[in-house]
């Protein structure tokens, strides 16, 4: 069988004919993010005016949802979100009507206890766009548990899907997802055509979906460290067997927590790529800088035009 040529980009050994992408450039998402060491969970607006990422200390120790939003044409400077504390919040998903923040958190389920619990999924409401957030509330059971649920992505019809840490998964880390009836039902394992006895994490699911994008963690046949895989809904509902994104996006270093903007056709992900060289530093300024730019092996936001065949 003749394989088909994409025709902005070549179709990678990694990537089957069926899930053939034009993929451009990777490039950094905006250099304001270039300050933090390790910046990471990004999510952004149907209209392109608000961002929404985590910034975390170098060992995890401290984590904490900032927002960016245009202004006139220009990004503001990243400020904290309101209900941020002295608990770490990380993995903020803006729902499809842009007026739910969906985000995990160890905070305690109770205000008069200061002891923090294990990763438990929660999100704050806004009457609109200009409005304060509401105080978090968590999403409860049966999508919590005593196990950390990660990483909460949704559809349009509300159907929800994350990580978890669940003793009946298959690996340590799985993709489950629970299906909207007014309420959530329990959550179910993603099959073996996504999950393995390895590592699955970091799902995000299209809209009508029909779409999954998510990280495998040294995957055979991967490039190294973690990788970016889609996977697609076929006749049936069941989801196809996933594919490497190849080595356009991949990298040996880490891919992890993508996003992607339907509308305009960007992937959004995280990458620890590196590619650093000696070189002599004018003063101390160029230094840091160099260590703190794009591709320098911290944890950085990157996009790219992608467009799924």
């Amino acid at each position: 069988m003749r394989k088909k040529i994409c025709p902005l980009s070549v179709c990678l050994p990694l990537v089957m004919v069926a899930f053939c992408q034009n993929i451009g450039k990777v490039e950094s998402v905006n250099d304001k993010l270039n300050q933090f060491v390790n910046v990471r969970d990004f999510c952004i607006s149907d209209d392109g005016d608000e961002m929404y990422f985590s910034i975390q200390s170098p060992f995890q120790e401290i984590s904490q949802i900032a927002f960016m939003k245009r202004i006139k044409g220009h990004w503001s400077d990243p400020q904290l979100v309101s209900f941020s504390d002295k608990y770490s919040y990380l993995k903020p998903f803006l729902s499809p009507s842009q007026n739910k923040l969906f985000f995990v958190s160890n905070r305690p389920l109770l205000d008069f206890t200061d002891k923090a619990k294990d990763y438990d999924i929660w999100w704050v409401e806004r009457k609109d766009k200009n409005s304060p957030w509401s105080k978090p509330v968590n999403i409860g059971k049966p999508v919590n548990s005593e196990n950390n649920e990660f990483y909460p992505s949704l559809s349009s019809n509300n159907n929800l899907y994350f990580t978890s840490e669940a003793p009946n998964g298959v690996g340590k880390d799985d993709i489950f997802f629970c299906k909207w009836e007014g309420k959530y039902s329990p959550p179910t394992l993603l099959d073996t055509n996504i999950n393995s006895t390895g590592e699955e994490f970091n799902a995000f699911i299209s809209r009508n979906e029909d779409l999954l994008l998510f990280t495998k963690y040294n995957s055979e046949g991967g490039l190294g460290s973690g990788d970016l895989y889609i996977a697609k809904k076929e006749k049936g509902g069941a989801w196809s067997k996933a594919q490497n994104l190849g080595a356009n996006i991949n990298t040996k270093f880490m891919e992890y927590c993508p996003f992607y903007d339907e509308k305009n056709e960007i992937l959004y992900f995280t990458s620890r790529r590196n590619s650093i060289q000696p070189r002599k530093f004018k003063n101390v300024a160029d230094l840091q800088e160099t260590i703190l730019q794009s591709e320098s092996g911290l944890s950085k936001i990157y996009k790219v035009e992608f467009k799924i065949k």
